[in-house]
């Protein structure tokens, strides 16, 4: 065999490999709507635990994200979903678009942190609750008290110092509007939504930025969720996180396989991480109250009872609802929604 034929060979039995190997990573098209600041951390750690799956992320706010899903129904593009509200899972789950999956860990999972089907059809990660973000500065210098209570927010005294986010766009902002109405009653929650509505001074699309717009001195007051809050303070931004005395609305990160995929087994990897151990280990640094119990520690940041103050949230209901509250919350207060 000449030099030139040998090289050749070599040459052809490199490719053969290269392509070998590339046919052999699975990419894996995941949703989410997770902090833009914790998706890297996950994707390593699952990665370096199945390395022949990529995780490719799509990710926006928890309303756009679910927006997404519900239009590519006909032909889903993605094949499971690591970090959505367990609101807007229901709602998939009621279309029929989602797999049902009982992962490994599916035991330790506590059973109002994951769909009540056996198999369940999603499986929580860690629960995100209300907070608000109060800039200690700028309420000094605007003369502002410390609010304690949803019911405070609504005082003449806050008359355009309010920042809190859109409820067809922001997950956060829809658990705010579930839970007052969950609380209050439909025409208690819409009548404080009224009173609110004249204080607010901007409705922006994501959940994250009133407590940042609050940390930077935008305003002095951002409804918020308490991961956000927390981590403001602890970067050291002049905020108190408040947590209002009548309860806080929440929602659970939860994962899912998009009823379909091509990629099931790879998508029954992710779900079986999502729900593992080593998994909740990751969520319990950014978060307080975890699907699996015992794992998350104290912070100082928040009391000791956090998830007593949780509020007893139906998801069936907040689904089967969604279209209707965001209809009529659309009509009352869009005019003071952020530019898209």
């Amino acid at each position: 065999m000449s030099r030139i034929t040998r090289t050749a060979t070599a040459l052809a039995t490199f490719a053969l490999l290269a392509t070998a190997q590339a046919h052999a990573n699975t990419v894996l098209t995941v949703y989410t709507a997770l902090e833009a600041d914790q998706i890297a951390a996950y994707k390593a750690a699952f990665e370096k635990v199945n390395p022949d799956i990529e995780i490719k992320w799509v990710r926006d706010s928890t309303g756009i994200v679910t927006a997404k899903l519900l239009a590519e129904k006909a032909a889903p593009r993605a094949d499971a979903v690591w970090g959505l509200a367990g609101s807007s899972l229901a709602i998939l789950d009621k279309e029929g678009m989602l797999q049902p999956y009982a992962p490994k860990n599916i035991a330790a999972i506590d059973a109002q942190y994951r769909s009540a089907a056996n198999p369940p059809a999603w499986v929580g990660m860690d629960v995100w609750g209300a907070a608000i973000c109060f800039n200690t500065v700028e309420a000094q210098k605007q003369g502002l008290p410390k609010p304690t209570s949803w019911a405070d927010l609504t005082k003449p005294v806050y008359a355009g110092k309010i920042v809190m986010p859109h409820p067809a766009s922001s997950g956060t902002g829809f658990l705010d509007v579930s839970a007052w109405l969950q609380m209050m009653g439909d025409k208690k929650g819409w009548d404080y939504m009224d009173a609110l509505h004249k204080n607010i001074g901007l409705y922006t699309h994501s959940g994250s930025k009133p407590c940042k717009m609050a940390a930077q001195g935008e305003f002095p007051i951002g409804i918020a969720f308490e991961y956000r809050a927390m981590k403001s303070k602890k970067e050291g931004a002049p905020i108190d996180i408040v947590l209002p005395s009548e309860g806080l609305g929440w929602d659970i990160e939860a994962t899912a396989i998009i009823k379909g995929t091509k990629n099931l087994e790879a998508a029954r990897k992710l779900a079986d991480f999502s729900a593992s151990r080593e998994a909740m280990g990751l969520y319990e640094k950014n978060f307080a109250v975890l699907a699996v119990p015992g794992i998350a520690k104290p912070d100082a940041l928040l009391p000791a009872d956090y998830e007593k103050r949780l509020i007893k949230n139906d998801f069936v209901w907040a689904s089967a609802n969604r279209d209707r509250i965001l209809t009529e919350w659309s009509k009352r207060y869009e005019g003071k929604a952020e530019k898209k």
